[in-house]
């Protein structure tokens, strides 16, 4: 295919430790390495939560600008999860995840991904937004998922893919795969735009 015989031009890196991120894409067929550099993960109080997962994932994106090279492609990525304007970050430990859970119990929520594509001649970054409604967990239900699978990692203390996700959740508008962590199917669409600017000279598009 030809997008993928282009994108093996580019260094194609994943700025992420997660595990679902890097299992998504390599399913995909992405010819990537991962490359993760720490930052700080501030937002403004006031922003929409989808503004709030754009703003994380491009910056993320910023410590790259300077140690990239010309044919560097980075892809960023941040998810949130929201209940009634409320956004629930990782749990530290297992009394936070069962608060967390408890809240998300019998009810509908926001799982919102931002994600960018940098370079260093452009940037480009859109998000996803997907409704998950659990249905009513018991408190036997929640502490057997917090007590085996540990899930202190993931936005909202749940991961679609795993028990919770099997047992719990009654319906999902939108991609699952947001809910994972990685809007696939639009950053796919997304990125095939981002290299057709890269390698078409602009006189030629006007």
């Amino acid at each position: 295919m030809k997008f993928f015989e282009q994108l093996k031009t580019f260094d194609l890196i994943l700025a992420s430790q997660s595990p679902r991120r890097r299992k998504l894409l390599k399913d995909a067929g992405f010819p990537f390495r991962v490359w993760s550099i720490p930052c700080n993960e501030n937002f403004p109080a006031e922003l929409p939560p989808h503004q709030i997962a754009l703003h994380l994932c491009k910056q993320k994106a910023e410590p790259f600008k300077t140690q990239i090279s010309e044919n560097s492609i980075v892809i960023t990525a941040d998810t949130i999860v929201v209940k009634e304007k409320q956004i629930l970050n990782k749990a530290g430990n297992a009394i936070q995840a069962r608060q967390m859970l408890t809240l998300l119990s019998g009810t509908t929520h926001q799982v919102i991904t931002g994600v960018c594509i940098t370079s260093l001649k452009k940037q480009v970054a859109f998000y996803e937004n997907t409704l998950v409604t659990f249905a009513n967990l018991n408190p036997e239900e929640i502490d057997f998922y917090i007590n085996n699978f540990k899930p202190f990692d993931k936005a909202g203390a749940y991961g679609i893919q795993e028990w919770i996700g099997l047992i719990g959740v009654e319906r999902i508008e939108g991609s699952w795969h947001n809910v994972v962590g990685l809007p696939v199917a639009a950053l796919y669409q997304n990125l095939k735009d981002f290299i057709n600017d890269q390698i078409t000279p602009d006189n030629s598009r006007q």
